[in-house]
């Protein structure tokens, strides 16, 4: 992550998960984050709860899915686990009373952050989670949160596309370290 990589595996994969990097790279810039006003309302509607890190592996798990092949394997859930024990790898989580409706999770460090996967049970469960992340990452004065790939559905709430070179200089703005070569 430190290099500017993310990690992406292969169902019946033995060796070592693979990195890759996105040019153009999708990221979100917290100074320019917005919640669109049909989130905004849905949230007061709906009234989920937003929580951090209380259901991080139930949270890994339903972005992976029962599905096969996709990037999220089972070795790759357990290296987040990981991180999520070194205080790494982190969980947004929005609950209906005592339902997990909507998550995503990613890593923090320094002023980075990252949403790696998300997955929603309920109408409007990924957005709540989507926002919750925005909002920690301004409240914390976080300069850069990456994800990844570009889609509408990420747009909406800021998300731009930019070239590698500036991914990894503001990379290393956030992480407070000189840029990778």
């Amino acid at each position: 992550y430190r290099a500017g990589f993310f990690p992406m595996d292969e169902a019946g994969a033995t060796g070592p998960v693979g990195w890759y990097e996105a040019d153009p790279r999708a990221v979100i810039l917290p100074s320019e984050a917005r919640v669109p006003v049909t989130v905004r309302r849905m949230l007061r509607r709906r009234g989920y709860e937003l929580r951090v890190d209380t259901a991080f592996i139930r949270v890994v798990a339903a972005c992976a899915g029962d599905r096969d092949g996709v990037w999220l394997t089972p070795r790759l859930a357990r290296g987040y686990a990981a991180l999520h024990r070194a205080g790494i790898a982190h969980s947004v989580e929005a609950w209906d009373g005592d339902h997990l409706v909507g998550g995503l999770f990613g890593v923090a460090m320094g002023r980075f952050m990252s949403a790696e996967s998300m997955f929603h049970r309920a109408p409007d469960g990924g957005n709540a989670a989507i926002a919750g992340l925005l909002g920690i990452a301004v409240a914390s004065g976080a300069l850069l949160v990456d994800v990844q790939m570009a889609s509408a559905h990420v747009a909406r709430f800021g998300a731009r596309e930019i070239p590698a070179h500036e991914f990894s200089a503001r990379l290393a703005d956030a992480l407070g370290e000189s840029p990778v070569a």
